[in-house]
């Protein structure tokens, strides 16, 4: 039997009371930019499309880096015969996956945790089994799933310490929310343990997605262009970086450039709307920059160049061949994902904190194809060190590349746990 929480009822009371006020947060997220104004409504469960015909796999991801994660999942399950509709919860998720979806795959944004939305939801897609990614614990949409009769998985599981920690204060709401789920699919056996120590029932280690995402695309044309730009000149990439970040980047350009005249810095921020606020940081300091956003290309006049737009990390990954991976030394820490650029070629760089991916990290520090910087001097020298033994840079990179090639193997391990969902399905269908 499902366990029972007081907090679960009470949360799933004030929910179904705040969904009236749902469209005047919609409006007020739209001026901020962050709805698309034409499909607002399917934050409310209202579908903007027809449902598929066949067996159907609802696959949710909260954002960019767990929706793309899905992508190797959603192939797999469409080449099973299963039409796929992947949900995801903000608005530059939605538009990277328009050209990242296998053919025959539809998007839609993921119904805010109402009771009342989900239901419209799931009366309207009727899926045949679902998939959570990661730690998207939504406990209404959980809760109508699961009184559905509908198979649940969590897949790509992870739980942090932090997190763990938290749910222990509440160990009866934690308790009935995992109660729903049928089946845990772990990045790890540390993962696996805290989920299973806070109630869930079927857990299972089956590795991380992220190491079998398909790399990302390119425009090869673009990428000639600005490797053209580059020319034979020191370049290095600063990815995914956050506000912190960006301060000790700009400091390291111009360090570096008394002694490295021709560098090229690349920066591409996380959030792409900070772009201006970086350009106006380096020119503070003196260091003439350059905005993609704003028609800015890569010439022989360029020194630091903000790759402010979105969708487009795969050319500049294979543009460099150092990158520094951000949100991990200044301000914001836990670290972003070095899986793409260790996979297309690059050695990585990173600050001390980087808890959201502990294992990659550790796994590419110790092969030596990624090496940690504690602050901006740290960062520079490195970089300095790098330039000047091209040989060594090569090396690193391979030992990157070579790093997460070995930890694939997490679709064929999920879609081998899911089989026997699969095989009642093929039994009722006869």
């Amino acid at each position: 039997m499902t366990a029972e929480s007081p907090l679960l009822n009470i949360y799933r009371a004030a929910a179904a009371a705040a969904g009236p006020l749902a469209p005047l947060l919609l409006q007020w997220r739209l001026r901020r930019g962050k709805e698309d104004s034409a499909r607002q409504r399917e934050r409310l469960g209202y579908a903007s499309l027809s449902r598929p015909s066949g067996r159907l796999a609802w696959l949710h991801g909260a954002s960019v880096g767990e929706s793309l994660a899905l992508l190797p999942v959603t192939a797999g399950l469409g080449a099973r015969g299963l039409r796929t509709l992947v949900t995801t919860g903000t608005k530059t998720s939605a538009d990277i996956l328009k050209t990242r979806l296998p053919a025959g795959a539809a998007h839609q944004f993921a119904p805010w945790d109402a009771p009342q939305f989900a239901r419209r939801f799931l009366t309207h897609w009727r899926p045949d089994i679902v998939l959570f990614a990661e730690s998207e614990l939504w406990p209404n949409l959980l809760h109508e799933v699961h009184a559905r009769g509908i198979p649940l998985a969590l897949v790509n599981a992870r739980l942090s310490e932090r997190s763990h920690d938290r749910w222990r204060r509440a160990p009866g709401l934690i308790r009935a929310i995992l109660g729903r789920v049928d089946l845990c699919l772990a990045q790890t056996e540390g993962d696996a343990a805290r989920l299973a120590s806070l109630g869930a029932i079927r857990v299972q280690v089956a590795g991380n997605l992220k190491y079998d995402v398909p790399a990302p695309p390119v425009d090869p044309m673009e990428l000639a262009r600005l490797a053209a730009g580059v020319g034979a000149r020191p370049v290095w990439l600063a990815a995914s970086t956050h506000p912190g970040d960006d301060a000790v980047v700009v400091a390291v350009h111009a360090k570096l450039s008394r002694i490295l005249p021709s560098l090229v810095t690349i920066v591409a921020p996380r959030h792409a709307e900070h772009g201006p606020g970086i350009v106006a940081r380096a020119r503070q300091l003196g260091v003439p920059a350059t905005l993609r956003s704003a028609g800015g290309t890569i010439d022989s006049s360029t020194r630091f160049y903000v790759a402010d737009t979105m969708g487009e990390l795969g050319l500049f990954y294979r543009l460099v061949n150092v990158v520094f991976v951000g949100k991990s030394l200044g301000g914001e820490k836990g670290g972003q994902n070095p899986i793409e650029p260790a996979k297309l070629g690059a050695t990585v760089l990173h600050g001390p904190d980087v808890s959201n991916f502990l294992e990659v990290y550790a796994a590419l520090d110790a092969s030596g194809g990624a090496s940690v910087v504690n602050d901006a001097d740290a960062l520079a020298g490195a970089l300095a060190g790098l330039f000047a033994d091209p040989a060594r840079l090569r090396r690193q990179a391979r030992a990157a590349g070579e790093t997460v090639e070995k930890f694939g193997g997490a679709t064929s391990a999920i879609l081998n746990a899911l089989e026997p969902w699969f095989m009642q399905m093929q039994v009722e269908e006869r």
